[in-house]
């Protein structure tokens, strides 16, 4: 039976196999042959010359030889350098695979024994991109017909690092792709104006005949108070959300300031989420985790963040999908012209706004153009071919996360062209998933999900003229900096920050040392935290007060702040707003005061952030209108999410209907921990990985029940 499974994979064996590949071979190589004649015929810094003279066919000769070494070299030298590339950051990663295959023409050229070959290097880099295109595209087009050559290809990417073969079991597997900060708003807006047509189709959206019928079914959730990829991921890939009160926040017990897309940070939230459940995560049995923050336990791992922080072996094996990507120089050229292209694209989409002086607007100069590519091309086209590949293989569940979207999403805003073009590409991505899933060893089910949303609006520093730390700084009677006052809205920020203090703010007002340390602000989206270092506990109401009696009232009444949260002796917690609201945690049910317009599921979000021993001295979330889903974003983006507040806290799970509903009709799916606990029902009805209720895990469920 294994054997019958391996040559479906492999395509058999067999002379035909092998007259098959000796053809494709010997036609890519007449190809490439001609492409170089043609190169030098165009080119004039690029000549072919011949030993015994210059006539047609010696030169023909030298070209036949010149691209047969370069077919060569790019299949035994290109591996190695790109395995050296590892030690470079991943950013760069792109240029440097463009430019690095143009060093070996000249190579090339030289190891010809029957002529010789001039080529300057910024030819030498154009004439190897396109013989590298060309090569691809010819390879692809005598193999259009021939799935297993396809198979194979794929398969020997995703068992490269294998040490064995086991037999596939012909259970269903399962592959949860995260498109990371698609809103289920977003997503039904974008099925419904046609631009992800994949997902029209499994949802039957697309006015299909009478006998079309929708393969999948739609189910927003509704995040935590911290709506971002950190709390989110980490509950669905390990089942707990736990202490996690933004994506950055300052650890007083450890004088630390955690953030969860950092290495070191990353590693220590997942090394608490396992030790509260007790359970390795998700992806714990046959699982591969693809560029993610956390591993869910996944044995196979690549482009996940909290192992990057370890040395040597594990971080190169976090990298080892640029490696398995990057090992074929045509996928090597072809994602470096289309990170080039999106470079590009991104000037001129942030060019257009200066020009039309669009708003709300944020600054897109800088490394952003080559951010936004990274993430947009290099990190989509590495992590499709890795999940392509543990298809092939048989894996039994996979988790991927494509951040494109929420990238873009944050510069050019959630409901902008730039977003709604990710979105068409995601959408062939899950096209591409599809067809593979056709010819994979074993079924698949495809699920998609989201980690949160995007809430749009304009900056608080755009509207106000100052930053929430300028803001606390006031409140706390120390220095405002001078560019604080100097934007557009400087006035309407000066009389709101006089208003709160009852007291002028002179823009000369010199620096005056503070006698304690100065308060750490931190931002997360239209979340804020305010961190007073050098007391060891949370302080309380009480507390800020008799040190800052300024603070809380410069906060709650300032137009740009929708509430805050504060403990307190009295009341354990409470709630404050404009007017001098004050509402104990306790009394939200029957008066949620702020919380009113931010929707349900909010109070339970804010009392369960407050149970957290890491949550901040001061909990300040943004303005919000219900109207038109804006908010205020304490950090330079115009599309945002990490607190309360519109779409940003609604994302969605797109499940086959071959598995049960996430819910039962009239109940909310709430909470990253429920996500975790319906995916591995999910597992476990497909005959999958059998995930142990424990710790945390078995409390909540027990709850539930």
């Amino acid at each position: 039976m294994r054997g019958v499974a391996w040559r479906r994979i492999t395509g058999g064996t067999g002379w035909r196999r092998i007259a098959r590949q000796i053809g494709r071979s010997v036609a890519v190589w007449a190809v490439s042959t001609l492409t170089m004649l043609v190169l030098a015929l165009l080119l004039p810094d690029f000549r072919l010359q011949s030993a015994d003279g210059d006539s047609a066919t010696r030169i023909a000769l030298t070209a036949a030889l010149g691209a047969g070494a370069f077919g060569v070299l790019s299949a035994v030298v290109w591996p190695l350098l790109v395995r050296l590339l590892l030690l470079v950051p991943a950013l760069v990663l792109g240029l440097l695979v463009f430019f690095l295959n143009g060093s070996l023409l000249p190579l090339a050229l030289r190891l010809n024994p029957t002529g010789r070959g001039a080529v300057a290097p910024e030819t030498a880099v154009i004439v190897a991109a396109v013989m590298s295109a060309v090569a691809s595209a010819t390879g692809g087009a005598l193999a259009v017909r021939d799935d297993e050559a396809y198979r194979r290809r794929l398969h020997r990417l995703a068992t490269r690092r294998r040490r064995t073969d086991p037999p596939c079991p012909a259970t269903p597997g399962v592959v949860f792709l995260q498109l990371d900060g698609v809103g289920h708003d977003v997503l039904t807006a974008a099925v419904e104006q046609g631009l992800m047509p994949t997902v029209a189709r499994w949802l039957a959206a697309d006015d299909p005949p009478p006998a079309a019928r929708p393969t999948h079914r739609l189910t927003p959730w509704h995040t935590d108070w911290s709506s971002q990829t950190g709390a989110s991921q980490l509950g669905i890939l390990h089942g707990s959300t736990y202490d996690v009160p933004a994506f950055r926040w300052y650890e007083k017990d450890r004088g630390e300031v955690m953030v969860c897309n950092r290495p070191t940070s990353a590693a220590e939230l997942q090394r608490r989420a396992i030790a509260r459940t007790g359970g390795g995560g998700l992806l714990t049995e046959d699982g591969a985790s693809r560029g993610n923050l956390f591993s869910g336990g996944a044995g196979e791992q690549a482009l996940v963040l909290s192992i990057a922080a370890r040395r040597r072996g594990r971080e190169n094996r976090s990298r080892a999908g640029y490696f398995a990507y990057f090992s074929d120089p045509a996928n090597a050229v072809r994602t470096a012209l289309s990170f080039l292209a999106e470079v590009a694209r991104e000037i001129g989409e942030s060019t257009r706004a200066r020009i039309r002086r669009r708003r709300p607007r944020v600054s897109r100069g800088g490394l952003y153009p080559l951010v936004r590519a990274f993430a947009t091309v290099v990190e989509r086209d590495v992590v499709v071919a890795a999940v392509m590949g543990d298809m092939l293989a048989g894996r039994t569940a996979v988790y991927a996360d494509l951040v494109a979207y929420d990238e873009v999403a944050h510069h050019s805003g959630p409901h902008s062209r730039d977003a709604a073009k990710v979105l068409t590409r995601l959408d062939r991505c899950l096209a591409l998933l599809a067809r593979v899933a056709e010819h994979a060893p074993r079924p698949y089910r495809l699920v998609v999900l989201s980690d949160h949303g995007q809430s749009p609006g304009e900056t608080f520093h755009a509207r106000y003229g100052l930053t929430l730390a300028d803001l606390v700084r006031a409140g706390c009677g120390l220095h405002v900096p001078r560019r604080a006052e100097r934007t557009h809205s400087g006035t309407e920020a000066r009389a709101a920050v006089r208003a709160a203090l009852r007291r002028p703010v002179e823009e000369g007002e010199r620096h005056r040392p503070a006698r304690r340390r100065e308060p750490i602000v931190l931002a997360s989206g239209n979340l804020g935290l305010v961190s007073f270092p050098d007391v060891r506990h949370r302080m309380t109401k009480e507390e800020i007060e008799a040190r800052h009696p300024a603070l809380l009232t410069t906060l709650a009444n300032h137009p740009g702040i929708g509430f805050l949260l504060v403990a307190s002796e009295t009341h354990d917690g409470v709630l404050l707003g404009p007017g001098g609201t004050e509402i104990p945690l306790a009394d939200l049910d029957r008066d949620p005061g702020p919380l009113a317009g931010f929707g349900p599921g909010a109070v339970e979000a804010v009392r369960r952030t407050h149970s957290f021993p890491h949550t901040a001295d001061i909990m300040v979330n943004s303005a919000y209108d219900p109207a038109d889903g804006e908010v205020l974003a304490f950090e330079e983006q115009i599309g945002s999410h990490g607190g309360l507040g519109g779409a940003q806290s609604r994302p969605f799970v797109l499940s086959p209907l071959e598995l049960s509903a996430p819910v039962v009709p009239g109940e909310r799916l709430t909470g990253a921990e429920q996500v975790h606990r319906v995916l591995r029902r999910w597992l476990g009805e497909l005959s999958g990985p059998g995930v142990p209720l424990t710790g945390a895990a078995v409390e909540e469920d027990e709850r539930a029940a």
